[in-house]
């Protein structure tokens, strides 16, 4: 079974971070939720990024605000997918410094980034690649995905 790994550079991401666990645990995803701060503990980064795949994750989100270097660094150091969140936080401006930090990786090192905030679509994100392999996994996706279809027929209908 796939597991995915969700960090965060402090607890203040938590609020922003659990739409992807509440996503994932929906696709019954095995997620495990750590504290990992590229700034206060580096030698956590170092041994969480280097030996994930050991642990059998299949990919990692990582969620961070202001400078944002988690889900880079973390992908600088693992052969599995990042995803990254930027996350405004409160010393942000604007949250833009969290997106282009996590947005502008250097070709060799890519991190898979999605909107402000948007943790949900990285939890769908890493749903859907662990889904390219695990049939499961895959008929839940499609499943979600009719069920947002009719939502939105549902919705239009209402407007008639």
């Amino acid at each position: 079974m796939s597991k995915i790994g969700i960090i965060m550079g402090s607890k203040s991401d938590l609020p922003v971070m659990q739409d992807a666990i509440d996503i994932l645990k929906e696709f019954n995803i095995e997620v495990e939720v750590d504290i990992v701060s590229a700034h206060r503990t580096p030698e956590k980064l170092f041994d969480y990024g280097k030996n994930a795949h050991t642990r059998g994750f299949s990919v990692i989100i990582a969620g961070a605000g202001g400078a944002a270097h988690l889900p880079g660094m973390i992908a600088s150091l693992s052969p599995l997918p990042v995803i990254g969140v930027p996350v405004k936080s409160t010393n942000s401006i604007d949250g833009w410094d969290s997106i282009l930090s996590i947005l502008q990786m250097p070709g060799g090192v890519p991190v898979a980034t999605v909107a402000l905030n948007g943790a949900k679509n990285a939890g769908i994100l890493a749903a859907q690649i662990i889904g390219s392999s695990d049939a499961q996994v895959q008929e839940k996706i499609i499943a979600y995905k009719e069920d947002l279809k009719a939502k939105v027929i549902a919705s239009a209908q209402d407007l008639k």
